[in-house]
């Protein structure tokens, strides 16, 4: 079974690798930015000019794009290439509605389609061990659910087509409000004379313990906003949360906060830097 994965970046780099290491078959590779493909055919993946000339080559075809004009882009390219005989998985965080409208399209070609979101961030993808949530065919997600695991080691199947999605914008969106009240408390302990580390050592011996404060406490002691999830990244998943939430008519007054704090934090321009550096926003409101 030949394997094509389009999008290099932050995250697909790192799932691309495990596949090629782990694989035992073919593995096309895709980016526009020509150093990635160079770096992942160094490693073992064979270099292509175009998604299309991937989704040729392929038997699975994995995308791992940014955003939903992305993942739109990418589909429309390659749809005159799919027949019943190639599988889809867009492991990109876009849109659930989209990816429903994507699915569509190339189930009319005779292929399948999977939505495959993933959690964890850049650590996590180059260990192999990230989370994903899956959407569609239940068939279909078993005869593909090895490739997945070469990425993830806790894989989980949600529901039909968009469903991985709308449960990965929930834990994001989860996610931001754990962050914004780590914030705000950490913030508030500093200002009393309590640092980051001296506050997590505190909270873990209560119920208040949790992985953004365990993993991003020393970042914030040493105000190292090295980028393994972007703002901006963040960002984008929090207002598809909020598109989602009206959509549905579910009141999400915490979420809402949470997305006053990320609009601050791309005003102010840490969009680029990791998704710990809206502290900073907090702090600057003191």
């Amino acid at each position: 079974m030949k394997i094509g994965f389009i999008g290099l970046g932050i995250m697909g780099e790192s799932m691309c690798e495990n596949i090629i290491n782990k694989h035992d078959d073919k593995v096309y590779v895709f980016d526009f930015v020509e150093e990635k493909v160079k770096l992942l055919e160094a490693k073992g993946g064979i270099a292509c000019g175009s998604s299309k000339e991937v989704a040729e080559n392929a038997d699975v075809i994995i995308s791992m794009v940014p955003k939903s004009e992305h993942s739109r882009s990418v589909y429309k390219e390659i749809l005159p290439v799919l027949d019943s005989s190639k599988i889809c998985i867009d492991m990109s965080t876009i849109d659930p509605g989209v990816s429903v409208e994507i699915s569509e399209e190339v189930k009319r070609t005779g292929a399948q389609f999977l939505d495959a979101p993933v959690v964890k961030s850049k650590p996590a993808a180059i260990a192999g061990k990230l989370g994903i949530y899956v959407g569609g065919d239940e068939a279909v997600y078993e005869k593909i659910r090895f490739i997945l695991l070469y990425m993830g080691e806790n894989v989980i199947r949600m529901g039909d087509n968009g469903k991985g999605l709308v449960m990965k914008i929930c834990h994001n969106a989860l996610v931001s409000q754990i962050q914004n009240g780590v914030n705000e408390t950490s913030v508030l302990a500093a200002a009393n004379g309590i640092d980051i580390l001296t506050f997590a050592q505190a909270i873990s011996y209560g119920g208040g313990q949790n992985f953004y404060l365990d993993s991003k406490k020393d970042p914030i002691f040493r105000e190292d906003y090295t980028t393994a999830f972007s703002v901006e990244n963040m960002s984008k998943d929090v207002n598809i949360c909020m598109k989602l939430a009206e959509e549905c008519g579910v009141a999400m007054p915490g979420e809402a906060n949470a997305k006053r704090v990320y609009d601050e934090a791309m005003e102010a321009g840490y969009g680029k830097e990791d998704f710990c550096a809206t502290v900073k926003v907090v702090r600057g409101r003191c």
